[in-house]
């Protein structure tokens, strides 16, 4: 498959963008014709009797416990704001009151 002007044209509405610069559109045009020509030597591989690849390792999520754990103490977090009070974050209003 061949990607041409008109093609790329099609593709740039579709998705919302601007080749107007000529060197942006001839690098496009050339990556995007890469990824064609890739897919289309993928089709050439024959895969009869080859299992689909559900997943890229037999491996098992290994999970840990989920524990409460303190590991900053609240003073430790508070050295570091700009704006506190003596236990909270002091952040500008964010809801009206109507």
């Amino acid at each position: 498959m061949k990607i041409d002007n008109a093609t790329l044209d099609r593709i740039a509405e579709l998705a919302r963008l601007d080749f107007s610069d000529p060197a942006a559109r001839a690098s496009i045009l050339q990556d995007m014709q890469r990824v064609i020509d890739f897919v289309e030597k993928l089709n050439e591989v024959d895969t009869k009797g080859v299992e689909p690849l559900i997943f890229m390792t037999d491996e098992q999520d290994v999970l840990r416990d989920d524990e409460a754990r303190t590991e900053v103490t609240k003073q430790e977090a508070l050295r570091n704001a700009p704006v506190k009070d003596s236990d909270y974050f002091k952040v500008p209003r964010v809801v009206d009151k109507s």
